[in-house]
């Protein structure tokens, strides 16, 4: 069995795309997942699985999802061995230990190219700084990600991928949790 975190995108922010955490875990436990555990009503899950292809995972979990619970929503996986080198190759350690919840992980659907990076550098207006490094984009927002021009949409556009984002403190406490599965 391999033990996998999935992230849900956008469910449950503003009272759109209601999906229950209960619902959602009896959902993967239908598709023969174990050991299910959410973490937050946003989405957060560590279970394990017979099958270590994420993004089999990811097609088959968006679809059950849409068919089961209502709300077409991408869903992007990670192993636990994924998640430890997302971790260990963070380049802005710094900000992880100093301010954790200003640092923000947007877990990609695909590895964007070197040009379509520095295009987003260059559409930054404010003091958020970006590394890329695979399939995750690690993100400083200074002044908060409320207040920033450098959104979702933004990024998602200039990058030709779709992803989700979680601060250092969530991608921390899901690393924990996988950890003891």
């Amino acid at each position: 069995m391999t033990i996998h975190i999935g992230l849900l995108r956008a469910v449950n922010v503003a009272g759109h795309n209601k999906i229950g955490m209960a619902e959602l875990r009896a959902l993967l436990v239908s598709l023969g997942m174990s050991g299910v555990r959410s973490l937050l009503q946003s989405g957060n899950l560590v279970f394990e699985s017979n099958d270590g292809r994420s993004e089999q995972l990811e097609s088959m979990l968006e679809e059950a999802a849409k068919q089961r619970l209502g709300p077409q929503t991408d869903f992007v996986v990670r192993t636990r061995n994924d998640w430890r080198k997302i971790v260990a190759d963070n380049p802005l350690r710094e900000e992880a230990e100093g301010d954790p919840s200003h640092l923000l992980v947007m877990f990609l659907k695909a590895a964007p190219g070197r040009s379509k990076v520095e295009a987003l550098r260059k559409a930054i207006k404010g003091r958020e700084t970006i590394r890329s490094k695979g399939r995750q984009l690690y993100i400083v927002y200074p002044d908060g990600i409320g207040r920033s021009r450098l959104t979702t949409k933004l990024i998602e556009e200039a990058l030709g991928t779709r992803g989700t984002g979680r601060n250092w403190n969530t991608a921390s406490k899901l690393g924990a949790m996988a950890e003891e599965t």
